[in-house]
């Protein structure tokens, strides 16, 4: 049943009646959520077709969401496409994994920034659990350089360590950020 949109709909009125804290809890709750369906819906690939191919049909998956999300971000807080480092380094701050993982940008100019996942909720759940690390570079290496791209198309990305790969203690993730000289392009229509 649709809601007439000048009463609003219940769960947006629900909202409306919360508290600051209240709020933030059901953000981060709300992301938890996020991260348990991603989770749910990858073991459940990986346990009908394998790790390579729920890897695959992840990285697939994340091509598509990390623009969006990059979108509705940039939206969000009323930024165009071509901010370079400035405005993706603020993006970062602004995604779901923020909300759950501890994570830092170092090493931050106009032209670079190094950004890191010092605790990652996956990772730490595996190591928990006595598990390997969960192999997500391939996925990463998609998922961070279209959500820079989205930022600025000049914003060039690479890898620092990611699982499989070794990385020290002090991180489980890093990538490295460039901008690549030139000017700002809006990004191509999909």
């Amino acid at each position: 049943m649709r809601t007439n949109k000048r009463t609003g709909d219940e769960g947006l009125a629900l909202l409306q009646t919360l508290s600051k804290d209240d709020l933030i809890r059901i953000i981060v709750d709300d992301a938890k959520n996020w991260l348990a369906h991603d989770g749910v819906w990858f073991q459940s690939i990986e346990q009908k077709y394998g790790m390579e191919v729920a890897v695959g049909i992840d990285r697939d998956a994340w091509r598509l969401f990390t623009v969006i999300e990059a979108k509705r971000i940039m939206g969000r807080l009323k930024m165009e496409p071509g901010g370079g480092i400035p405005a993706l380094v603020e993006c970062l701050k602004h995604r779901f994994y923020a909300r759950l993982n501890l994570q830092e940008c170092i090493e931050v100019t106009e032209t670079r920034a190094v950004f890191r996942m010092l605790d990652c909720r996956v990772q730490s759940a595996r190591k928990r659990k006595g598990l390997p690390d969960h192999p997500c570079k391939s996925v990463g290496i998609v998922e961070y350089a279209e959500f820079a791209k989205t930022i600025d198309p000049r914003i060039r990305t690479s890898c620092i360590a990611c699982p499989p790969d070794p990385h020290p203690n002090e991180f489980w993730c890093a990538w490295e950020f460039n901008l690549a000289p030139g000017p700002a392009l809006a990004p191509a229509l999909e």
